[in-house]
């Protein structure tokens, strides 16, 4: 059986890093507010003039690199954002431009933080209709350029950077076994960018409703989030006749440490069995899988035949899983 597997990983976040008591500076918090709420210490933050496509780029080179794949070998790039650094072309477009990927079709997929899965899941599936070998997958976001900093109950939560992989064409039980993905419109306004848009266009009203920048119901949010990133674990895990006591490693999007824990706790898998980076880096949307999982390969966590698990919540709502033999 044809599956895509996974044969490079890489990341990339930027040099400028904001800890908590940074925004005790110019905003009515602390670094234990923070930290209790939050699990996270400290988060990265692009330099201007510093875009999503840079921060993908980087993360697709050394992706490649270990995969020892050329950038005109690959079949496609599918870059999974919601900061693009236009609202088109795709911003895939001028990471395939930087890349040299000239054999490569590109286009973003907009899933918030479940983009990189779902991502994942469209480029899994053209190597296994066999329309590609080799495909290139990015979650990068540059969230801080949308978030409102006068609000703390979210700019505190939010960080830039990317991650990346490549997937080749593999015959055999290694791979990506299963992908599973699922939307409800129904709730959109409890997690969502309002503007600007064909919908709300820039004007001096949207600009006072600061309709530019990330909204969300954070409590809402986090009750609908650990209900269906745990079930959509559990579809996974399911769906290839398995349970959690097989699972060697969850990396799970990193939202925040009260959500990571009580998915991990329904999950019996709160031990060291989940990867957990949001102290470092924050919530970094549809870049935290693939910037975690760069992580833990490149400290060689990972052995062949493991078990990996994703699993990931987003605006939309969207919500996402993938279930993988390394």
């Amino acid at each position: 059986m044809i599956r895509a597997r996974i044969t490079g990983t890489g990341s990339y976040v930027p040099e400028k890093v904001m800890t908590n008591f940074d925004f005790e500076k110019f905003m009515e918090t602390s670094d234990e507010w923070i930290r209790t709420r939050t699990g996270i210490r400290e988060r990265h933050v692009a330099a201007d003039g510093e875009n999503t496509s840079d921060l993908a780029t980087k993360a697709a080179e050394r992706a490649l690199e270990m995969a020892g794949v050329k950038p005109e070998e690959l079949d496609g790039i599918i870059l999974g954002t919601i900061t693009g650094d236009y609202p088109w072309p795709a911003t895939s477009c001028i990471v395939q431009a930087n890349l040299g990927a000239v054999n490569a079709s590109a286009h973003d997929v907009s899933a918030a933080c479940s983009g990189f899965l779902f991502a994942l899941s469209s480029a899994a599936d053209r190597i296994q209709a066999g329309n590609a070998k080799k495909m290139l997958v990015i979650g990068a976001e540059v969230l801080t350029r949308i978030i409102d900093w006068e609000d703390r109950n979210t700019c505190i939560l939010f960080g830039d950077g990317a991650g990346a992989v490549v997937l080749e064409a593999h015959e055999g039980e290694n791979g990506i076994l299963s992908t599973h993905l699922h939307t409800d419109g129904n709730q959109l306004e409890l997690l969502y960018q309002p503007g600007f848009s064909t919908k709300i266009v820039p004007s001096v009203e949207a600009l006072e409703n600061r309709d530019y920048f990330l909204k969300m119901q954070g409590n809402e949010v986090f009750k609908v989030a650990v209900r269906s990133l745990t079930e959509v674990a559990e579809e996974a895990l399911e769906a290839n006749g398995m349970t959690s006591e097989d699972v060697n490693l969850l990396i799970p999007h990193q939202a925040n440490i009260r959500i990571l824990e009580a998915t991990a706790k329904r999950l019996k898998l709160l031990d060291e069995r989940t990867y957990i980076n949001v102290d470092r880096f924050g919530n970094t949307s549809g870049a935290t899988i693939p910037l975690a999982l760069d992580e833990v390969n490149r400290a060689g966590r990972i052995k062949e035949g493991d078990i990996v698990l994703f699993n990931a919540f987003g605006g939309g709502f969207t919500w996402a899983s993938a279930l993988i033999r390394w």
